[in-house]
């Protein structure tokens, strides 16, 4: 065979093996790079989370409507103890969500979560939230689980929330299995730090 063929043939080997390995490495990395991508831009209605509140309290007020939904799996009774409220931007507010098992054993869920309209996503921000971390519920119990937020003041430059005066807040349970350590309490701030969001 001719030396410079073999060589053209090597390197083009070598290319595609250097592209496929690329390519595998992307598909193991295209979940948690569009998971960062979203928690920073808000993207699909994904929430802020943060450990500060704004120093800046401002005039405008947005309506925040809360919405509860359960997988059909999971037999939870699950929903917002209050409708709406309606806050200043800049301003903390806590609101509360109600759980109660259905089950005659334990049982364990997550809540997955986003806001609409999805826009307002990058500018609605969590400081503590059962939807941290998987919840427990004992058979029949009752438990109520907060979350404390608040709507960023960078809304207001941005033209394009103008028209934004309602943001809804929705949850989603799901159950979760072999979960037997989770804290039933619905108490996420302990540390003072909110855990990964899932």
């Amino acid at each position: 065979m001719d030396p410079d063929l073999a060589r053209k043939n090597k390197r083009i080997m070598a290319g595609c093996v250097l592209a496929v390995c690329f390519m595998v490495g992307l598909s193991f990395a295209a979940v948690p790079l569009y998971d960062l991508f979203c928690r920073v831009t808000g993207f699909a209605g994904t929430t802020q989370v943060s450990t500060e509140v704004p120093e800046e309290v401002l005039d405008r007020v947005i309506t925040i409507r809360f919405d509860a939904s359960t997988n059909a799996a999971l037999p939870w009774v699950f929903s917002p103890e209050q409708r709406s409220v309606d806050v200043r931007v800049g301003e903390t507010a806590m609101a509360f969500y109600v759980a109660e098992s259905r089950s005659d054993r334990r049982t364990v869920g997550t809540a997955t979560f986003n806001v609409t309209p999805l826009k307002a996503g990058q500018y609605f921000t969590k400081t503590q939230c059962f939807c941290f971390t998987e919840q427990a519920l004992e058979p029949g119990q009752n438990v109520d689980m907060p979350v404390s937020f608040y709507v960023d003041p960078a809304l207001v430059d941005d033209r394009n929330m103008d028209n934004v005066d309602t943001i809804t807040l929705s949850y989603t349970f799901f159950p979760m299995e072999g979960e037997e350590d989770v804290s039933p309490t619905g108490d996420t701030a302990a540390s003072g730090q909110p855990a990964p969001v899932n």
